[in-house]
């Protein structure tokens, strides 16, 4: 049995496709369409997984799509009834409502194929939560969504059993984390959608000072409930404009009293000011104290020390590696796409899982779900760029033993090269993990001011990741904690921040990703070369791309080299180096 899952219309449009149970392929659309966070129906994405599972779209037994235009639908009508929201608000939900709700329509359009699919409408928050415990090594688990909106609720909680869920409690529109997060983020002049990460970053670098202003916006109540005093924001009354079809946007969800309260709001290219870095500090504080508060009392009513998190603000790395030192939980499973993108694999497995009620037959250990290139693929296409290769005066030799491989590429970076790492099946998610990644020396104190100015042209205050082996992690970090999606900060042990300087934020921590042999060898063994030379078993890993989507073609991964300063490009069992 062959279940399609799709996030479409909405921010970080995907699919996946599973097959009797089993994980076939899943991607993003943004890879194809070249587009951050690209939102629309995912078109390319669902032909790739067809193409990987080697079907037609009219074999396809089930579609789950993650959102049910139909949920909470009294909720609604009596936020309308009592709010009286504009009209421009109700026709744009209406409006989105319609497509989800056409989806046999648009496939027979994109398609040009009758679908024998049974087309099913799960819930997005229901999706998000299924996404993380469905593929999780936990038979029993609390399961916690928190994230911006989906079908009129911003946060979910219930329980994970075997192969059912049971939904305990919803808070709903117009409340939500996610959607203060976002408020604060546009107040210090990030507009673009997806910018709450960056804001993440700059926290680190101030001090929590505004923490009783910002609690003013957001107010805990009993039972891990919280609200947000409406007179900060827009979204419940005039409505925010949002464009989900294409590169997604979302006007300005705050009010004036928020400037009020903070003071005039940062412009997109004002300087950044110590009083910006503290409001940052203070939404982090505020957030996780939110943040624990929900998951506390999932603990207490739960009485399940295995916690799977899912959601949008499940990719707040800070706060889920404060997890355990802040609640009673003992086991978290975040999966690598745990935001909207996730919400097309959760719907896949919810339908496999919950309503088909088939037994679990997968974990998700890995997040290497994306296309693959062959040696010979790559070595055509490489024909294709041997006169700009020529022109940049590259040396191209194919290294046919992995081993050799990666001890050159390891001696190269030991010499301060920045190298382009292009291998495998592409990364299912925001971060590359070793196969579309960008390398470099941890120890070099110059390293994160090299790639900025050579190739990622980032925000100074956002730090590069450290990839670590499995087997080290307890030397170098404060918690020893497998996380292979790197999606958990943790501090990093004082006398080795000096060693993986380049990796190590302004606070002490690294958001670190643990590399296990069994998922990925070759990574695995290029770290393990690096190590043999070094004495660290660290490696500088980011996304491999210069401010658009993480690379997914050799096409894409070499125009990157040819137009950056990177200086090597291992790609496929290819090594071409820059001579001058």
């Amino acid at each position: 049995m062959y279940i399609l899952g799709i996030n479409a219309y909405h921010g970080d449009s995907s699919a996946c496709i599973i097959k009797d149970g089993q994980l076939i392929a899943a991607v993003e659309e943004e890879r194809f369409t070249r587009i951050k966070h690209w939102a629309g129906f995912p078109k390319r994405a669902i032909q790739y997984c067809l193409d990987e599972a080697d079907i037609s779209i009219n074999k396809i037994q089930h579609i789950a799509v993650n959102r049910n235009p139909n949920a909470n639908i009294i909720n609604k009508m009596k936020f309308v009834a009592f709010q009286r929201p504009s009209v421009n608000i109700i026709k744009d939900r209406m409006k989105n409502s319609l497509k989800i709700g056409n989806i046999r329509d648009i496939f027979l359009k994109e398609f040009n194929k009758l679908l024998i699919a049974k087309i099913h409408y799960v819930e997005h928050h229901i999706a998000h939560l299924a996404s993380s415990f469905m593929v999780s090594p936990f038979n029993s688990a609390a399961v916690v969504s928190v994230d911006g909106f989906g079908d009129f609720v911003g946060c979910m909680w219930g329980t994970g059993e075997k192969n059912k869920l049971k939904i305990k409690d919803k808070i709903y529109f117009p409340h939500s984390l996610g959607l203060l997060y976002l408020a604060i983020t546009q107040y210090l002049g990030f507009p673009k959608y997806g910018d709450e990460y960056k804001v993440m970053g700059l926290a680190a670098y101030g001090k929590p000072t505004e923490i009783d202003k910002l609690r003013k916006i957001v107010k805990l109540l009993p039972n891990g409930r919280f609200e947000l005093d409406l007179n900060y924001f827009i979204h419940h009354s005039e409505g925010v404009t949002m464009t989900w079809d294409g590169a997604p946007e979302m006007g300005s969800v705050f009010s004036k009293n928020l400037e009020n309260l903070l003071g005039v709001c940062r412009k997109q290219d004002e300087t950044l000011s110590s009083n910006h870095e503290n409001i940052a500090a203070s939404l982090q504080y505020v957030y996780e104290e939110a943040f624990f508060h929900i998951l506390n009392h999932v603990y207490k009513k739960t009485n399940n020390s295995i916690l799977c998190l899912a959601g949008g603000c499940a990719m707040n790395s800070v706060a889920n590696g404060k997890i355990f030192d802040n609640t009673p939980f003992k086991e978290v499973y975040i999966q690598s796409a745990a935001g909207d993108a996730g919400g097309a694999l959760g719907a896949a497995y919810y339908v496999w899982n919950h309503k088909l009620k088939n037994k679990r037959n997968f974990v998700m250990e890995k997040s290497y779900w994306g296309p693959e290139y062959s040696n010979d693929e790559i070595a055509k296409k490489l024909d294709l760029y041997k006169e700009q290769l020529n022109q940049l005066n590259c040396n191209i030799i194919k290294i046919d033993n992995n081993s050799e491989l990666c001890k050159k590429t390891a001696s190269e970076i030991v010499q301060g090269k920045v190298i382009g790492w292009f291998q495998g099946r592409m990364e299912w998610g925001a971060r590359a993990l070793g196969n579309r990644s960008i390398l470099a020396d941890p120890s070099n104190h110059n390293m994160k001011d090299i790639l900025n100015a050579r190739i990622k042209k980032r925000e100074p205050f956002r730090p590069f990741a450290p990839s670590i082996l499995l087997e080290y992690v307890s030397e170098y970090f404060e918690k020893d904690y497998p996380d292979p999606f790197m999606i958990k900060v943790y501090p990093i042990k004082e006398d080795k921040r000096n060693k993986i300087v380049a990796v190590t934020h302004v606070d002490g921590t690294g958001r670190l990703q643990t590399v296990n042999k069994n998922d990925n060898p070759l990574y695995w063994q290029l770290i393990m070369e690096l190590n043999e030379i070094t004495g660290i078993p660290v490696i500088l890993n980011t996304s491999f791309n210069e401010n658009e989507p993480i690379v997914c073609k050799p096409s894409e991964a070499l125009d990157c080299f040819i137009r950056t300063k990177m200086d090597v490009l291992v790609i496929g069992n290819y090594f071409i180096s820059k001579l001058s």
